[in-house]
């Protein structure tokens, strides 16, 4: 049973959710949730039983001084709560973790159970994946969702992929046949500089979560962030030649294909969240509502830290699979999925 005393009464909820790991490349989803936690100072207000969900030989649990005490942060899912004020304040309930090792079901029922205590009205779900496009054009981002009737009101694809896919996919679906409208938002990353950070990639997911909700995010560092990371791999890139000719390579086809951000509706966006931002269509920080975690402090993972330069991009392979083009879908099979590491396995069955 979730119990959520203390936790007021929510205005027009959104939940915005990201997890670590296969759907998460360059980490570029889960470091926008964490954004917009850590702008809008939010803090936990619920978390997941480790337990329940995770093998802690795959996702191990750190340890850690706090005044000469060790404490254990454990891998798992946690939930806060912050308010967007302006003219039309709202709440985002903001969901963080990594992909749960196991019963998939029960997990999403569980994140259910919070959404349909605290009204929300609707899920948005956070992804990245590898893609073939170039790290000098705008980071391609695609909204699907398996709702005809939500794809049509909000400008979004009606998803018709079919493979292996993440749990990103499958809360998607998990809040369709629970009446629960969900969209999900995918940022491309270039594969040949898939190590995190990426932070063009996360500035791309907030921008369209901007048009998405219809409100203004504060960005700080990020634009500058984004800015010097192109750079870096600009200078990188230009050491070797045969990464330089394959960035020329997919240019070109990128310039030569029909480009959604040269479109008139792109503009119009664009231009729209310049007048929000002129306008100040809302606090660049905004309240919290939050409940004491009690012993939740103990579940919080590391959040990300430190900006990195990102590594030299490997040579490109002779051959590369369909699924990695321009038109693949925002999910991929194992060979060119998201995530790296030993979370890259295929998705457990229950």
């Amino acid at each position: 049973m979730i119990e959520l005393e203390g936790v007021p009464e929510l205005i027009d909820p959104v939940m915005v959710a990201a997890f670590e790991g296969w759907n998460d490349a360059g980490d570029a989803a889960s470091t926008a949730v964490a954004h917009l936690e850590r702008e809008w100072k939010g803090e936990v207000f619920a978390a997941l039983d480790a337990e329940d969900y995770y093998d802690f030989q795959v996702n191990r649990p750190t340890v850690f001084m706090d005044g000469g005490v060790r404490k254990i942060t454990w891998p798992t899912t946690r939930l806060s709560v912050v308010r967007v004020g302006g003219e039309k304040p709202r709440d985002l309930v903001l969901v963080r973790g990594i992909e749960p090792s196991m019963r998939w079901r029960s997990f999403c029922n569980e994140l259910l159970g919070f959404a349909h205590e605290l009204g929300v009205e609707l899920v948005v779900i956070l992804g990245a994946l590898l893609g073939d496009t170039p790290h000098t054009r705008p980071v391609p981002i695609s909204g699907t969702t398996s709702d005809a009737d939500l794809a049509r009101r909000m400008d979004l694809e009606e998803t018709k992929y079919e493979g292996p896919t993440g749990i990103v996919g499958i809360l998607q679906e998990a809040c369709a046949h629970a009446g629960v409208p969900a969209v999900s938002l995918w940022a491309a990353v270039p594969h040949y500089v898939s190590q995190p950070p990426n932070p063009k990639a996360t500035l791309a997911l907030l921008n369209r979560l901007e048009d998405l909700l219809d409100l203004r995010i504060p960005l700080g560092e990020l634009p500058e962030d984004a800015r010097a990371w192109q750079v870096g791999v600009d200078q990188l890139a230009a050491e070797d030649s045969e990464v330089a000719e394959y960035v020329q390579t997919l240019e070109e086809a990128r310039d030569t294909a029909e480009l959604p951000e040269a479109s008139g509706e792109a503009i119009a966006r664009e231009f729209e969240r310049y007048l929000r931002r002129r306008d100040g269509g809302g606090p660049s920080s905004g309240g919290h509502a939050t409940v004491d975690g009690g012993e939740g402090g103990s579940y919080l993972r590391d959040s990300p830290s430190g900006r990195t330069r990102p590594p030299k991009p490997p040579k490109p392979e002779t051959e590369t699979g369909p699924e990695t083009g321009p038109g693949a879908g925002p999910e991929t099979g194992p060979e060119q999925g998201p995530g790296t590491g030993p979370d890259d396995e295929d998705p457990p069955e229950d």
